[in-house]
């Protein structure tokens, strides 16, 4: 939970006489083997210029539901909806938002495969992909980001090592050796090629596309999709 210290920016605006309920945003994807994150360069206070989740506040008027409410906020922020959003987080308690005695945010995280057209809407001045697990230890980030990204991190290492892939996390059709390179840039580890190959086609998670191969004349790859 953030300290005092990292919320201590108070706005200009008034504050809120209630809780304060936010939707966050956390977008990921990987790119040349590595896991990155989507932040936003904040325009408004608190913690102008720092760079922070996409996110906004819960409208009752506008937001029938929670998912509905995030699906809004990623239209405002980022000008595109989401695809296979998940609530990973809820957090709240009285020194998270300097603009309301008491505040929580309710965090969605959605897992990208493809090239997503994103960019900067309200009160965003720029959108940045970054090194996840760096961003996950970057207490420069504004709130407590950082924690959040951290925890979104955690949430997907044992999907994947009770072999359940997060949708998004593959294109529709792919290699195995495709499929380690994107768990071993969630994990932050390497894995072992034999015994992930083993556990993988035990478990069953995958299915072949048959006669479909990919790669050189000597040791093409097989093409697999989730099962």
């Amino acid at each position: 939970m953030s300290s005092p210290q990292r919320n201590s920016e108070i706005p200009a605006g008034p504050i809120h006489p209630m809780p304060l309920v936010r939707l966050d945003l956390i977008v990921f994807r990987v790119e040349a083997d590595r896991l990155q994150v989507l932040l936003a360069k904040r325009q408004q206070a608190p913690f102008v210029g720092k760079l922070g989740l996409p996110g906004g506040v819960l409208r009752i008027d506008l937001d029938a539901s929670l998912e509905a409410a995030a699906q809004r906020v990623a239209q405002e922020r980022l000008g595109t909806t989401l695809p296979h959003v998940r609530q990973v987080v809820a957090v709240g308690g009285a020194q998270r938002d300097p603009r309301a005695p008491w505040a929580m945010t309710v965090v969605y995280r959605a897992v990208l495969s493809d090239e997503l057209p994103v960019q900067p809407g309200k009160r965003v001045q720029e959108l940045l992909w970054v090194d996840a697990h760096q961003a996950s230890r970057d207490e420069s980030l504004a709130f407590d980001h950082d924690q959040l990204v951290g925890q979104a991190i955690a949430g997907l290492r044992p999907e994947l090592l009770a072999l359940q892939f997060a949708p998004g996390l593959m294109p529709e059709e792919f290699t195995l050796p495709q499929l380690q390179a994107r768990c071993e840039a969630v994990l932050g580890a390497p894995l072992n090629k034999v015994t992930f190959r083993r556990r993988v086609e035990e478990a069953g998670a995958l299915k072949q596309v048959p006669g479909k191969m990919i790669g050189g004349a000597h040791r093409p790859a097989q093409v697999w999709r989730i099962a």
